[in-house]
């Protein structure tokens, strides 16, 4: 199973470059990396990760420079072994959005 996601700032309407994504799950950190100059990170496919529970966990804080209302963003989703999975989030220093992409 591959995740996948795409954080994009609706304040600028740009990717958000750099911020620090991780994947968990049971407390457990999976993988972890920063989004790309597209705003995307993705987890390495791992044959072990079986159906269940994982939370992305964006760090946010650094992003806006220590001025975001929400200074971690978690994100969890359950799987139930689909091959692939895309997490999208959209993000302001004061909220956010996400949602089951394609």
């Amino acid at each position: 199973m591959s995740v996948t996601t795409h954080v994009l700032d609706t304040s600028t309407g740009r990717p958000a470059v750099g911020v620090p994504v991780r994947l968990d799950r049971a407390g457990q950190t999976l993988h972890s990396g920063r989004t790309d100059d597209d705003g995307r990170w993705s987890a390495p496919p791992d044959e072990a990760l079986e159906p269940g529970d994982y939370t992305l966990v964006f760090v946010t804080d650094g992003y806006f420079g220590g001025m975001s209302f929400h200074p971690e963003v978690a994100v969890t989703f359950r799987t139930g072994g689909e091959p692939h999975l895309h997490v999208p989030l959209l993000l302001s220093p004061f909220g956010y959005t996400t949602y089951r992409g394609s």
